[in-house]
């Protein structure tokens, strides 16, 4: 690589910001995520997401479920630029059934925006998002979404923040007026007030006031306001960059991302604290430079995204280099070369070619049937791999069938499909064959997906039949196989990468078979969170 080059790579580089929005179910995530394009210009109107037949979906959500839901179930990329930085956002499915699709999505980003419902605060799904991102280090912003719409208090949300999850909260902007009753939002670095306006019809309803001004017009709420600031400040609350980037504190702003309010000071703070893309470590824990040759890791795979081509897209996170449209690069799990032609940036089914992408970006590569989650792709030399991604321990099993046998080839290759992808793992019975996989989910919904995406994308309806089981482990030495599939209550499976899974029906059947047994050497697989 040239020194022009690596120069281009460097300062490209450093105008990144790549990062992921997180949060429970029906916190405003999706519509946050295009209330952050709007103000980059990039979208001319915010989607809301209603689960209603005839009201727009936000453009993320691009699944058909989806849409009738109004949740988001897959993962979607947008990136846009911001002034000078390139903005690289990752939107995650929100509802808990899809956790080991955000934890992939997590391992592509180097910070998240935690996005808290001003009413419900930190909830189940928003405590394991965030389990994520510190088990992986990954610093956290906290955007508290709705306070247009009645809530709790904001001290009380911040103090939650410190006793569940242990972050300090650190006020960037602060509430002026209750939740439900917002006036608009001091602004702490520069002491002055984003006045909220409701009833204005641009996309970012807000106009600054300075000091004089803000505590002219709303007297005692702004005089609240920065008492309450002074309280949080006093007490481990003062702003400090390097907490936030050791992951121990994070930055807090309030507003609603449906009105467009707070959204571009969140913007701003991103650009201003957000880190930059870092090099990272191989699976021999060498540092892979920013400007070595081209190397990125796929941490998402989805087919069915343009059903008039019914093609598969692979995305992938650039760990260095430059990767250019049309380059031949080596896929470092088969050894094998893959062709980039068809390179895309893609946000729901919304689509646009890329010729040229730098670290910290996410290209979507078409026709990608030959790549998996967590392959390593590479040009030049020397070789690099990095870690792949881990499947999640499943809770949940089902025997799928055909439910028209003349459709068993469009069965077979749609199963073997959505394992590919990650939407079920697909596990091979020997008291069953190959014509009934069994099928295993973090949760339930990920059955629905699949039985919906086998009858509308494979043209091949399915039947489950769920088992009993309840607890599973990896079984480390095949030749035990038997001795498990002996019990009463437990048999062995195989997943497609070649693992050997044994699902007990309960953890009691576990501990009895090993109480039998102790020779039996039975592994954990890795739980939500990591």
């Amino acid at each position: 690589m040239t020194s022009g080059r690596t120069g281009d790579v460097s300062r490209e580089a450093r105008r990144r910001r790549t990062f992921a929005v997180i949060s429970h179910p029906d916190a405003g995530k999706s519509t946050l995520t295009e209330a952050l394009a709007v103000h980059a210009k990039v979208l001319a109107e915010a989607g809301a997401v209603h689960g209603k037949a005839g009201r727009r979906g936000v453009t993320s959500d691009w699944m058909e479920m989806e849409r009738a839901r109004g949740i988001s179930i897959t993962s979607a990329a947008l990136q846009f630029a911001y002034g000078e930085t390139v903005i690289n956002l990752v939107d995650t499915p929100g509802h808990a059934d899809f956790s080991e699709d955000t934890y992939r999505v997590l391992s592509a980003v180097d910070s998240a925006v935690m996005l808290l419902d001003a009413a419900k605060g930190l909830e189940p799904q928003t405590l394991k998002l965030f389990d994520v991102c510190r088990y992986r280090g990954i610093p956290v912003i906290t955007f508290v979404n709705k306070w247009d719409r009645p809530g709790r208090d904001a001290l009380a949300l911040c103090d939650e923040l410190s006793e569940r999850i242990g972050l300090a909260a650190m006020p960037v902007t602060w509430p002026v007026g209750p939740a439900g009753h917002l006036r608009g939002v001091l602004d702490v670095d520069r002491a002055d007030l984003l006045r909220y306006l409701p009833a204005g019809g641009d996309a970012a309803p807000e106009v600054r006031l300075d000091r004089a001004q803000a505590e002219a017009e709303l007297g005692r709420e702004w005089l609240r306001a920065r008492e309450e600031v002074e309280l949080l400040q006093a007490s481990e609350g003062e702003f400090d960059a390097a907490r936030f980037t050791a992951a121990t504190a994070t930055p807090v702003l309030f507003g609603a991302a449906v009105r467009g309010f707070g959204v571009r000071r969140l913007l701003d703070l991103l650009v201003d604290l957000a880190p930059e893309p870092a090099p990272r470590r191989d699976v021999e824990d060498r540092v892979r430079p920013l400007d070595a040759p081209f190397s990125a890791f796929v941490f998402k795979v989805q087919t069915g995204m343009d059903p008039a081509h019914r093609d598969q897209v692979a995305f992938a996170r650039v760990c260095s280099g430059v990767f250019e449209r049309g380059m031949v690069v080596t896929n470092a799990t088969t050894r094998r070369p893959f062709a980039t032609k068809y390179a895309q940036q893609i946000f729901g089914q919304e689509r646009s070619t890329v010729d040229t992408a730098y670290p910290g970006d996410v290209v979507g590569l078409v026709n990608a049937t030959a790549l998996r989650v967590g392959d390593t792709l590479y040009s030049g030399k020397p070789p690099v791999r990095f870690p792949g991604l881990p499947s999640f321990a499943p809770a949940h099993f089902a025997v799928a069938r055909p439910a028209d046998i003349g459709r068993a080839k469009q069965f077979r290759k749609g199963v073997e499909q959505l394992g590919a992808e990650g939407v079920v793992q697909v596990l091979r019975s020997d008291r069953r064959g190959d014509a009934a996989p069994v099928l295993a989910a973090v949760g339930p919904m990920q059955f629905e997906v699949a039985a919906h995406r086998m009858e509308h994308e494979f043209t091949s309806p399915i039947r489950l039949e769920h088992l009993a089981y309840h607890a599973v482990r990896r079984l480390a030495d095949p030749a035990q196989r038997p001795l498990v599939d002996a019990g009463r209550r437990s048999e062995v499976l195989t997943r497609l990468d070649g693992t050997d899974l044994a699902l007990f029906g309960e953890e009691m059947d576990v501990r009895l078979l090993q109480r039998g047994h102790p020779e039996l050497v039975l592994e954990p697989l890795v739980a939500e969170g990591g």
